[in-house]
Protein backbone atom coordinates (compact mmCIF):
# COMPACT_ATOMS: atom_id res chain seq x y z
CA UNK A 1 0.00 0.00 0.00
CA UNK A 2 3.25 2.51 1.21
CA UNK A 3 4.41 1.75 -2.63
CA UNK A 4 1.09 2.61 -4.03
CA UNK A 5 1.17 5.98 -2.80
CA UNK A 6 4.69 7.27 -3.15
CA UNK A 7 3.93 6.16 -7.29
CA UNK A 8 0.75 8.00 -7.34
CA UNK A 9 2.76 10.58 -5.77
CA UNK A 10 5.59 10.00 -8.44
CA UNK A 11 2.97 10.54 -10.98
CA UNK A 12 1.03 13.12 -9.60
CA UNK A 13 4.78 15.16 -8.95
CA UNK A 14 5.90 14.23 -12.61
CA UNK A 15 2.04 15.00 -14.45
CA UNK A 16 2.76 18.64 -12.56
CA UNK A 17 6.27 18.76 -13.27
CA UNK A 18 5.28 18.59 -17.00
CA UNK A 19 2.14 20.92 -16.63
CA UNK A 20 4.61 23.30 -15.93
CA UNK A 21 7.15 22.93 -18.17
CA UNK A 22 4.56 23.21 -20.87
CA UNK A 23 3.14 26.20 -19.62
CA UNK A 24 6.29 27.97 -19.15
CA UNK A 25 7.37 27.23 -22.53
CA UNK A 26 3.99 28.47 -23.98
CA UNK A 27 4.61 31.52 -21.50
CA UNK A 28 7.99 31.95 -22.55
CA UNK A 29 6.68 31.85 -26.65
CA UNK A 30 4.39 34.37 -26.33
CA UNK A 31 6.90 37.03 -24.07
CA UNK A 32 9.08 36.65 -27.02
CA UNK A 33 6.41 37.60 -29.89
CA UNK A 34 4.96 40.52 -27.61
CA UNK A 35 9.07 41.44 -27.34
CA UNK A 36 9.21 40.93 -31.51
CA UNK A 37 6.28 43.12 -31.61
CA UNK A 38 7.52 46.05 -29.83
CA UNK A 39 10.84 45.49 -31.34
CA UNK A 40 9.23 46.42 -34.49
CA UNK A 41 6.79 49.19 -33.15
CA UNK A 42 9.72 51.13 -31.93
CA UNK A 43 12.02 50.84 -35.15
CA UNK A 44 8.76 51.90 -37.22
CA UNK A 45 8.84 54.69 -35.14
CA UNK A 46 12.28 55.64 -34.82
CA UNK A 47 12.08 55.36 -38.97
CA UNK A 48 8.90 57.49 -38.52
CA UNK A 49 10.50 60.45 -36.13
CA UNK A 50 13.58 60.49 -38.54
CA UNK A 51 11.24 61.24 -41.47
CA UNK A 52 9.55 63.80 -39.16
CA UNK A 53 12.92 65.51 -38.62
CA UNK A 54 14.14 65.23 -42.01
CA UNK A 55 10.87 67.15 -43.09
CA UNK A 56 11.20 69.58 -40.44
CA UNK A 57 14.74 70.11 -41.47
CA UNK A 58 13.71 70.56 -45.03
CA UNK A 59 11.08 72.95 -44.35
CA UNK A 60 13.24 75.11 -42.16
CA UNK A 61 15.76 75.17 -45.26
CA UNK A 62 14.23 78.46 -46.38
CA UNK A 63 13.85 80.76 -43.50
CA UNK A 64 16.06 83.75 -41.82
CA UNK A 65 16.55 81.52 -38.69
CA UNK A 66 18.78 79.18 -40.50
CA UNK A 67 20.94 81.18 -42.93
CA UNK A 68 24.29 82.77 -40.91
CA UNK A 69 24.22 84.73 -43.65
CA UNK A 70 21.38 86.62 -44.06
CA UNK A 71 21.60 87.39 -40.60
CA UNK A 72 24.84 88.80 -40.25
CA UNK A 73 23.13 91.58 -42.46
CA UNK A 74 21.51 91.92 -39.15
CA UNK A 75 24.06 91.80 -36.21
CA UNK A 76 24.33 95.38 -35.79
CA UNK A 77 20.98 96.19 -34.83
CA UNK A 78 20.91 93.94 -31.90
CA UNK A 79 17.59 92.05 -32.65
CA UNK A 80 16.84 88.97 -30.83
CA UNK A 81 14.74 87.24 -33.26
CA UNK A 82 15.17 89.70 -36.54
CA UNK A 83 12.71 87.28 -37.81
CA UNK A 84 9.69 87.99 -35.58
CA UNK A 85 10.50 91.69 -35.48
CA UNK A 86 10.03 91.55 -39.26
CA UNK A 87 6.72 89.66 -39.27
CA UNK A 88 5.37 91.95 -36.81
CA UNK A 89 6.00 94.85 -38.57
CA UNK A 90 4.28 93.80 -41.76
CA UNK A 91 0.86 92.67 -39.74
CA UNK A 92 1.26 96.06 -38.67
CA UNK A 93 0.71 97.09 -42.18
CA UNK A 94 -2.87 95.56 -41.97
CA UNK A 95 -5.21 98.62 -41.38
CA UNK A 96 -7.68 98.63 -38.86
CA UNK A 97 -10.55 99.29 -41.22
CA UNK A 98 -10.52 98.84 -45.11
CA UNK A 99 -7.72 96.30 -47.02
CA UNK A 100 -3.95 96.37 -46.32
CA UNK A 101 -2.00 98.50 -48.63
CA UNK A 102 0.00 95.93 -49.72
CA UNK A 103 -2.57 93.58 -51.04
CA UNK A 104 -3.21 95.11 -54.77
CA UNK A 105 -6.94 93.70 -54.68
CA UNK A 106 -10.10 94.95 -53.05
CA UNK A 107 -12.05 92.54 -50.51
CA UNK A 108 -14.55 90.65 -52.05
CA UNK A 109 -16.49 89.14 -48.76
CA UNK A 110 -14.81 91.79 -46.15
CA UNK A 111 -10.91 93.42 -46.37
CA UNK A 112 -8.00 91.53 -47.20
CA UNK A 113 -5.62 91.00 -44.46
CA UNK A 114 -2.30 89.16 -44.08
CA UNK A 115 -2.55 86.13 -42.48
CA UNK A 116 0.59 84.01 -42.77
CA UNK A 117 4.29 84.89 -43.09
CA UNK A 118 7.67 83.48 -43.95
CA UNK A 119 10.55 85.43 -43.62
CA UNK A 120 12.98 83.54 -46.17
CA UNK A 121 16.04 85.62 -45.67
CA UNK A 122 17.20 89.58 -45.45
CA UNK A 123 15.55 90.36 -48.77
CA UNK A 124 12.29 88.44 -49.64
CA UNK A 125 8.49 87.55 -47.31
CA UNK A 126 6.30 84.87 -48.52
CA UNK A 127 2.80 86.34 -47.24
CA UNK A 128 -0.81 84.87 -47.31
CA UNK A 129 -3.98 86.43 -47.57
CA UNK A 130 -7.64 86.79 -47.33
CA UNK A 131 -10.76 87.85 -46.54
CA UNK A 132 -12.11 84.85 -45.49
CA UNK A 133 -13.44 83.45 -48.34
CA UNK A 134 -11.22 84.21 -50.78
CA UNK A 135 -7.07 83.94 -50.40
CA UNK A 136 -4.29 84.77 -52.07
CA UNK A 137 -0.10 84.66 -51.43
CA UNK A 138 2.31 87.43 -52.35
CA UNK A 139 6.43 88.24 -52.71
CA UNK A 140 7.18 90.82 -50.58
CA UNK A 141 10.78 92.54 -51.02
CA UNK A 142 11.86 94.49 -47.45
CA UNK A 143 14.42 96.43 -46.46
CA UNK A 144 15.09 96.46 -42.69
CA UNK A 145 16.54 100.06 -41.92
CA UNK A 146 19.36 101.07 -38.96
CA UNK A 147 16.84 102.66 -37.13
CA UNK A 148 14.93 99.53 -37.31
CA UNK A 149 11.79 100.91 -40.14
CA UNK A 150 11.16 98.81 -42.59
CA UNK A 151 10.05 99.64 -46.26
CA UNK A 152 7.97 96.61 -47.90
CA UNK A 153 7.62 96.43 -52.15
CA UNK A 154 5.47 93.81 -53.58
CA UNK A 155 7.27 91.46 -55.88
CA UNK A 156 4.50 89.48 -57.12
CA UNK A 157 1.04 88.39 -55.93
CA UNK A 158 -1.64 85.94 -56.94
CA UNK A 159 -5.41 85.48 -56.29
CA UNK A 160 -6.71 82.06 -56.22
CA UNK A 161 -9.99 81.12 -58.03
CA UNK A 162 -12.49 80.39 -55.76
CA UNK A 163 -13.89 76.67 -56.39
CA UNK A 164 -17.24 75.81 -55.73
Amino acid sequence: MKNKIFLYLFVFAALVALYQFISTNNMQKAMTADVEGLKNEVEQLQDSVQKSQLKILDMQYFTLENNDDALAYYDHLNLENPSRYIEDKLLETNEPSGDNPLIPYEGMESDFKINKIKVLNHKWILADFSDGKFWGDLIIKYELKDDLSIDFTLLDHLLYARSN
